[in-house]
């Protein structure tokens, strides 16, 4: 099931959808560096080239594979 979730990116309010498998790994990855989910968004969105859904969804299998 794809989500549609809004998030404050260096202050400003933004919108994401991603599928909710990606969303709960996010969170799970965020959790486990002790940060928030917007903070770790807004380092994958500064460093991020293209659409942010997609360098989200990288970065997530990225970390999962261990890179």
């Amino acid at each position: 099931m794809i989500k549609k979730r809004s998030l404050m990116i260096a202050g400003h309010p933004t919108s994401v959808t991603l599928e909710a498998e990606f969303w709960e790994a996010l969170k799970e990855l965020a959790a486990a560096r002790g940060t928030t989910v917007s903070a770790l968004v807004e380092q994958i969105d500064r460093e991020r080239e293209g659409n942010l859904s997609s360098a989200i969804r990288v970065w997530v299998l990225n970390a999962v594979r261990g890179r």
